[in-house]
């Protein structure tokens, strides 16, 4: 039999069903697939979290400059013979869409998923990077003209 030590939790879940703040069955917390991201070496990069999450339940798609990350955490236990004792992890379609900017090389992108984490390495496109505007001086025949 599974025990749990915290006596306050079932208390913070039925407040936030009564108030309305959680839906049963949903992912409680505001973001339902958390992420980092950060501008580094000419390029956009984004960690989603995505623990408990297979790769084949998990689709990236884009569609005019709409990125959208899907996710499927589906139940580990299941079976005629299973009773589930405790059921706090979420389940279900998970999704997260970031807009993204013209300045991005949405043609290129790569993903990969490693322990959980779904990286996505976006290029920042070449007009958009930093470049240096040579000056040239002119001349005094120019000048006093």
């Amino acid at each position: 039999m599974l025990m749990r030590t915290d006596p306050f939790r079932d208390l913070d879940r039925i407040a936030s069903q009564l108030l309305g703040t959680t839906a049963a069955g949903t992912w409680s917390r505001p973001n339902p697939m958390p992420l980092d991201a950060w501008r580094a070496d000419g390029e956009f990069v984004v960690c989603f979290d995505l623990p408990g999450v297979s790769l084949d339940a998990i689709d990236v798609d884009i569609e005019r400059n709409v990125l959208t990350v899907k996710a499927e955490r589906r139940p580990t236990a299941t079976g005629d013979d299973v009773e589930m004792q405790v059921s706090e992890r979420p389940l279900g379609v998970f999704s997260r869409q970031l807009f993204l900017g013209d300045t991005l090389d949405a043609e290129n992108i790569k993903a990969d998923y490693d322990a959980g984490v779904l990286t996505l390495r976006i290029p920042i496109s070449e007009k958009a990077k930093p470049r240096k505007v040579e000056i040239t001086a002119a001349s005094k025949k120019e000048i006093n003209a």
